[in-house]
């Protein structure tokens, strides 16, 4: 095993990458082990404020740039990102504990994100509006927005922070950045690309510690103009309160509690080992993770027999081992929170068909498990498990699943198998979601919008959608 240092953590600011100088430090934790692997410097107040002033003075140039100079710098990153995918991606797996070669899949995948926003800056139009008097001239302008904060999580540091950025970047905007504290490396790496591809100083600033102190305190600046989150519910609603209060734009691309439904006449052997290894990619720590399996009754048993036979294969470990499949919790208190949702199944008449419990040993460790009968109204069914607890009920008929499907107020991602096209269509026009997935998973393309409705998010990334967040709607009308 390659005994590489972990990361050089620091501050990015105006252009500077910074440490030291007394701050305060968070240790970051290997979830495999236990051993603390880092320490994090925390932005001080006048940290942010470098930070703030930075940003806007460097957005005064930048917003005029070139789109060719935008795509230019762009592509570099995207060309560094596939050049430093194993180191990157080994970062990944040492602060969340996903397997190595999910880390550096997560990298050298994302490297499309930043070639699509280099090529798509270049298409940012406005359009001209014909007159009703010959003598007027009337255009519509798309402009950046301005300063953006964005708050990126855990579970995909790297994917969620080159979005966010390739958007504010290519759109013309400036942006500070607070990855998440526990997953730093990765986001750090991100500026240093950008630094090395000769982005001007200030137009991107990486500052991190205390999530509800360093978030409010830059939305409540009236230097932002724009927020971008991806996190969990409460807080994502917590931020949008507070970013509505000061008429600030958001994206919000919140939680998930993904349905799957799958018909008699679908494939259900491939329809089982596909929604089978998507549940326990990053140890179901995925907002799209698909979470409730609806299995029509003449083909449920099958389904589950062999979705049950995929999970026993699974082999659990440090994500750093070649062998390993799912690795461990990102967090200790995730564990006991897995607990609870096992509990709360079988005290309701469910039954767990396989794992249900925390490992033994080191480590954030939950094994892969799988639940049938539960109830609608269990945890299980209506919160979002985010970690490896899959769940099985049968279903009648599309009429009857899709009010169940529909029933959270979640609305990020969804799945359904099917040979009909008349069903295919039914589910399609049926559930309420983002983004719904029939007879395979096509989603999170940077072709393709990503995001979701209802408590699910507001906005999408991504796809020609990409820039709507970042860009103004100017209207100009001229008479000679």
């Amino acid at each position: 095993m390659s005994q590489m240092p972990y990361a050089d953590l620091c501050l990015y600011i105006d252009g500077e990458f910074i440490r030291g100088g007394g701050r305060r430090e968070q240790d970051i934790v290997n979830p495999a082990n236990g051993e603390v692997i880092g320490k994090l410097p925390h932005a001080t107040r006048e940290d942010l404020d470098r930070a703030l002033a930075s940003a806007q003075r460097a957005f005064l140039t930048w917003r005029r740039s070139s789109p060719l100079e935008r795509a230019r710098i762009l592509r570099r990153v995207g060309e560094l990102s596939r050049e430093r995918a194993n180191e990157l991606g080994r970062g990944i797996t040492l602060e969340m504990g996903k397997t190595l070669a999910e880390g550096v899949g997560e990298v050298s995948w994302c490297a499309e994100h930043v070639d699509w926003h280099a090529e798509e800056c270049r298409r940012i139009y406005g359009r001209v509006i014909q007159p009703r008097l010959p003598n007027v001239r009337q255009m519509v302008l798309r402009e950046p927005v301005g300063v953006c904060a964005a708050f990126t999580p855990w579970n995909f540091p790297y994917n969620q922070a080159i979005r966010k950025i390739g958007a504010a970047i290519g759109a013309g905007c400036s942006v500070i950045i607070k990855g998440a504290e526990d997953a730093p490396s990765s986001v750090i790496g991100i500026a240093r690309m950008f630094h090395e591809a000769g982005l001007p100083p200030g137009v991107l600033n990486v500052v991190w510690g205390v999530p509800a102190e360093v978030s409010e305190y830059l939305i409540d600046s009236p230097i932002v103009r724009k927020i971008s989150f991806t996190g969990s519910v409460p807080v994502g609603k917590h931020l949008a309160a507070l970013a509505g209060a000061r008429m600030k734009r958001v994206t919000m691309e919140l939680g998930g509690h993904a349905p799957v439904i799958v018909c008699d006449d679908a494939d259900v052997d491939r329809a089982a080992d596909m929604v089978q290894a998507l549940k326990y990619r990053n140890a179901g720590q995925v907002c799209v993770s698909p979470t409730r399996m609806y299995v029509q009754k003449k083909v449920y048993d099958r389904f589950v027999a062999r979705f049950i036979e995929r999970t026993r294969e699974l082999k659990v470990g440090d994500g750093m081992a070649p062998d390993t499949v799912m690795g461990p919790l990102a967090h200790a208190r995730r564990v006991p929170a897995m607990d609870r949702f096992v509990e709360d199944a079988c005290r309701r008449g469910g039954r767990v068909e396989v794992g249900g419990e925390r490992m033994a040993g080191p480590g954030n460790f939950f094994a892969p498990t799988v639940l049938t009968g539960v109830p609608d109204d269990s945890l299980a069914m209506t919160e979002e498990p985010f970690g490896p607890i899959a769940s099985c009920v049968p279903f009648d008929d599309i009429d009857d699943v899709l009010p169940r499907a529909n029933s959270l107020e979640f609305g990020l991602s969804a799945y359904a198998f099917t040979g009909s096209t008349k069903r295919a269509l039914a589910l399609q026009d049926g559930l309420e979601a983002g983004m719904v997935n029939i007879n395979h998973f096509g989603q999170g393309l940077s072709e393709t919008p990503f995001g979701g409705i209802k408590d699910s998010g507001i906005g999408s990334e991504g796809g020609l959608e990409t820039f709507d967040g970042y860009l103004t709607t100017k209207f100009v009308t001229q008479m000679d």
